[in-house]
Formats: structure tokens, sequence, C-alpha cells
């Protein structure tokens, strides 16, 4: 089964909670605080690993989740860490993040990783908050919550080539014929249901990977056929192969074969219309083909264009079509280590850098309600367990500490005002 797209759900690990621990030992009458500190939640990685061609392991397991941290415990020991998970990925896969709708990460090159969801950090134990003015914390932090994503995966093939045209013009049977891909040939009425892959050797030491790309139709670009779902995976490709089907003998018919799909891949992606493409004419070892060729090849030659004829039944042409595409290969990757350069050069020159200041919290207020968005304040309001006095008196404290007070004063509280935090509510009294 081939899969090009999936959405999963991701949950890191979350932090262990803090303890709360005294010491107990003998001829030691006041011991102090000792709890340990929890352990941080594991991450989610995704990683690309060229050994996995699909992604259907995550449609029979969509829900992915790291280990949590484990809590503290008295005489200073700390939780262990949760495990990390790393979920491996199809080379060509990109990630997009569903409820942002960001853009996360093209995972194009073998081992490139991404972390995609952070652990939550430990709790702090309440050794961690003594002091010459409270010697005796009878509170500690929870553990942070870990990031939770729903994710889309996409996979996007990397081949050095595709081959693109209708459905039955014979690109199934090319590739077998110029690699070692066995695709299923026949002569159904409909296109193939997946993307094939080869490798094709041009001498010793060269070799291309050529995509047998599902026939489009017009209309592909919105979506007509199996086009969007196959239409991404000719955007990585180097060189375009486009291959008509030569039994239409009419040139004025092959040429308006030509411009429907080369009309479907502009309106799908301004880069397509710009790639190198071979224009490619198969089954010329028929009859009735071999007494149109110059015709053909005149056609187009007025159009602007040259034109290839091959069989790739009888193996016509295959090698200087081969020969071809290599050098175009090669050209593309001349022209591409140049751009490299010429962006290494211009990113030597040291640009002035600006730092953005972003406020700590942010006030916003609804009637008789003051409610305090900022995700230092956020995590503030969750770590500690405000029923207990004295974590209660840290917290304002805290917030205090960060001018929490002063701002709300200037915003026009009153004693009695509800103070909202997350899902937190406060009331304000001086």
């Amino acid at each position: 089964m081939f899969s090009d797209q999936v959405i999963i759900w991701i949950k890191a690990g979350d932090g262990g909670n803090g303890a709360v621990s005294f010491r107990r030992e003998r001829f030691v009458p006041k011991g102090g605080p000792d709890g340990g500190d929890g352990g941080k939640g594991g991450d989610v990685f995704l990683k690309a690993d060229k050994h996995i061609n699909t992604l259907v392991q995550f449609y029979k397991h969509p829900h992915c989740k790291a280990d949590n941290g484990e809590n503290g415990s008295g005489t200073k020991k700390n939780g262990k860490t949760g495990s990390d998970l790393i979920l491996k990925v199809p080379v060509g896969t990109v990630v997009e993040d569903l409820n942002s709708h960001q853009l996360l990460a093209d995972l194009s090159e073998a081992g490139k990783e991404i972390r995609v969801a952070r652990g939550g950090s430990g709790g702090k134990g309440n050794y961690r908050f003594r002091s010459s003015s409270n010697q005796a914390p009878r509170f500690a932090q929870k553990g942070e919550v870990g990031e939770e994503k729903k994710l889309k995966l996409i996979l996007k093939l990397i081949a050095d080539v595709g081959l693109v045209g209708f459905p039955n013009v014979g690109k199934s049977t090319l590739l077998s014929r110029v690699s070692a891909a066995r695709p299923k040939i026949a002569d159904y009425p409909f296109t193939t249901l997946e993307p094939n892959l080869g490798v094709v050797q041009v001498d010793e030491d060269h070799s291309f990977v050529m995509a047998d790309i599902p026939g489009l139709i017009e209309g592909a670009h919105h979506g007509l056929g199996l086009g969007t779902r196959f239409l991404k995976h000719i955007e990585r490709t180097k060189v375009i192969v486009h291959i008509l089907d030569g039994s239409l003998l009419n040139p004025e018919d092959l040429y308006q074969n030509y411009q429907i799909i080369e009309n479907e891949l502009a309106k799908y992606s301004l880069e397509l219309g710009k790639k190198d493409r071979i224009i490619t004419i198969n089954k010329c070892d028929l009859p009735e083909i071999e007494t149109k060729v110059k015709q053909i090849n005149e056609y187009f030659s007025g159009k602007g264009f040259l034109v290839h004829f091959i069989s790739a039944i009888r193996g016509d042409g295959l090698k200087e079509l081969i020969y071809k595409i290599h050098q175009m290969i090669e050209e593309f990757d001349r022209k591409k280590e140049e751009i490299i350069l010429e962006k290494e050069s211009d990113e030597q020159i040291e640009k002035p850098v600006h730092y953005q200041h972003l406020p700590e919290f942010v006030i916003r207020r609804e009637g008789d309600t003051f409610i305090i968005e900022g995700e230092k304040i956020r995590k503030l309001a969750y770590q500690y367990d405000l029923t207990n006095r004295q974590a209660l008196e840290f917290f304002q404290k805290k917030i205090k500490g960060l001018g929490v007070e002063k701002a709300l004063r200037k915003k026009g509280i009153i004693d009695g005002n509800k103070v909202k935090i997350g899902d937190k509510d406060f009331y304000f009294y001086s």
C-alpha cells in the first residue's frame, strides 16, 4: 500500500512533579526539606529514513506519545527523564502544523530530523524553595504539560526525473525498460494508482532516479482524477519527461494533448512550469507512425520544440533519451551549485541584528474581569497548588515581582474585581 498523506496526533511527555519531603534520620531532630525535582517529559522528533518508502504505518497508529517524566522523591532524588519518541518518515516528507497552519519542516535529506513537540519541564521539589525566611517549605512545583499537536505529513517523492502525460501513454512501460522497476503494466482503462520509482544506470559512474507519475487529466490541478494527489510528486524533480501517445498520428492532436498537461502543471505551480522538460513521443514502432515522424517533427519544430521519438516496447531511441536526460540533470546540478555559492557569499556580509522586545504578559479587560495573558504567567499559575498557603504566597510574590499588580492598578482594577489567568480565577484585594 502506498501512502503519501496522513494526519497524526502527537503528544510530548509531561514533566514529573516535584516532591514535598523532609529528612527523617536518627539524631537529626530538625531535618530540612529534601524533595527532589521531577524529570523532564520526552520530546517527539520526526526523522527522515531512506529505508522507509510510505507513511502507511501512521494510518494504523495515528496517535503517538512520548514518555512522561517521573516524579521526584525524597532524599533529593530527581525523577527520571522521559524517553524521547523518534518517528521515522520517508525522505521527502513535508510536515505541517494543522492548528497554526505553519510549515514546520521539509525532510528532504536522509538523517535530517526535527523536534515537533517539546516535553514539559519537571517541577521543582521543595528542597529548591528553602530560604532563610522559609526553612520548611511545604509545597513543590507541578511538572509542565508536554506540547500536543495535530500534524499533516505529506510525502513528496524525491526523484531526478518525472514522467508525465495522459493515462496509457507508456510511462510505466518506459520505466520498466530503462530500470529494474516492475510497475503493473496492462491495457487498463484507468491510470496507475500510485507512483513508481526506478534507478536508471547511465554508465558505470552515473545514474539517476526516475519516477512514473500516475496519468494526469484535464482539471488535475483542481483535484480531478487523482490530480492534486500526484502533482506534488513532480515538484522535486530536476527534469520532466513529457510523454505523448504517438498513435494519435495527427500533429495538432498531439500538440493539443501536450498543452493540456502543461497547462495543468503551470496552474498547479509556477515552479513546475519553469522546469526543464523533454517532449517524447512514444509508440513509434507502429507502422503508421513511422510515416508521420517527419510531419510531427516539423510541426513541433515550428512551435519551437524539439521532440524525441521512442518505442518503449521495442527500445528504439531509449539510449539517446537516457543520455539527454543525464546531460540536463548535470546542467541543473551545476546551476544549483552556483546559486548556493552565491547565497553563501551573500550571507558572509554582516547584517545588522534587530532585537524585538515582547512583553511578558498582556492584560485585557472585559467588564469587571481582568484577563492576564502570557506564557510565563500561565505556567506559574499552573505549576503551583494555589490551595496551599505557602505556594499561594510564593506565587503572589512572583507575579508582583513581574509587575502584574502595578499593571492591574494602571488598568483601573479595584478590590473585588475578578482576575483570570488561564483556567484559574482570583479576586483582587489590596
